[in-house]
């Protein structure tokens, strides 16, 4: 459950506590934070256009689906304060969240914070008009005159909005275009969509425990340089469960001092994803999924005793 603000942490009393400069030293152990290392977080390179992005961000489903004057709104702002400390920009959401788009931008706006993120949204509907007028209303929800990355969401209506998305893109109302899935059962139409339409970005489930976008997706966006957005990284919460009251192994403690951490480096790992976006709304838990992204990731020896340990759970 989110706190009230009666019982959250501000900021400034939120970082002093984790003992937090950007994520640059240890955090409380009371906190139950995961340490980060010393360094400003990893990026990796748009490769449409080298433009260089964090490599943790930030989703929003469900979590942000809240009302403008709930409790829950000061927790929200806590954890995007958090995520633009550590450096963090990629903030993912869609018409399909409900309120989601409304409070990131009414929260962008409030902290005024709108020139620190990295939006991506989606279209989510059908036909050409409808998708336009979704898409005009995304922008306005975000308050934002351009959207970074426009997506079309699980392919709805692929062939209608792929060339509205090249019109917007031309004409700078979005910066990158990109499609989306979360199933495995999406994954041929990903790899069809990367070799003939050759997106900016494309969007996909992918963890230690659901790894079928390794064995061609991924190679293929990194040889047709397509940009890849991880979702569903802790399946939904399924991992976690998965490892409870286990201890992270001795062996992978030099890279990933916390679960989290573990099933993150892990994906980002694999040199074809661009960023991965696991959604929450809990501070602390903000703070322990962006130490993924700075420190060393694991080689590929540490990978598979990763899998192997994964798959005797």
């Amino acid at each position: 459950m989110i706190r009230s603000p009666a019982t959250a942490l501000s900021r400034a009393d939120f970082l002093k506590l984790a003992g937090l400069t950007g994520l640059g030293v240890m955090a409380a152990p009371s906190l139950g934070l995961a340490a980060a290392p010393e360094g400003g977080p990893i990026r990796r390179a748009i490769p449409s256009s080298g433009e260089r992005l964090p490599v943790v961000g930030l989703g929003t489903w469900q979590q942000f689906d809240v009302d403008r004057d709930s409790a829950e709104m000061a927790q929200l702002r806590e954890v995007l304060s958090l995520l633009f400390e550590a450096g963090g920009t990629v903030i993912d959401s869609s018409p399909m969240y409900g309120a989601a788009e409304a409070r990131v931008g009414d929260l962008l706006a409030d902290m005024q914070a709108r020139p620190k993120a990295f939006l991506a949204t989606k279209v989510w509907t059908t036909g050409r008009e409808d998708g336009i007028r979704q898409m005009e209303r995304s922008a306005r929800l975000l308050q934002a005159k351009v959207i970074d990355l426009m997506q079309v969401h699980n392919l709805l209506d692929l062939p209608t909005h792929l060339p509205t998305l090249r019109d917007w893109k031309a004409a700078g109302r979005i910066r990158y275009l990109g499609v989306t899935h979360y199933t495995s059962g999406a994954l041929d139409q990903l790899a069809g969509i990367i070799e003939t339409e050759t997106p900016d970005f494309v969007q996909l489930a992918f963890s230690p425990a659901v790894r079928e976008a390794e064995r061609r997706v991924l190679p293929l966006a990194r040889d047709k340089g397509v940009a890849i957005l991880v979702n569903r990284p802790f399946e939904g919460g399924g991992l976690f469960r998965k490892v409870r009251g286990k201890e992270v192994p001795d062996w992978a403690q030099p890279y990933a001092a916390s679960w989290g951490q573990f099933f993150l480096k892990y994906i980002l790992s694999n040199p074809a994803v661009t960023c991965v976006i696991p959604g929450t709304s809990n501070p602390r838990h903000v703070v322990d999924n962006l130490g993924a992204g700075q420190g060393r990731l694991p080689d590929e020896g540490e990978r598979k005793r990763m899998i192997a340990y994964i798959e005797t759970l």
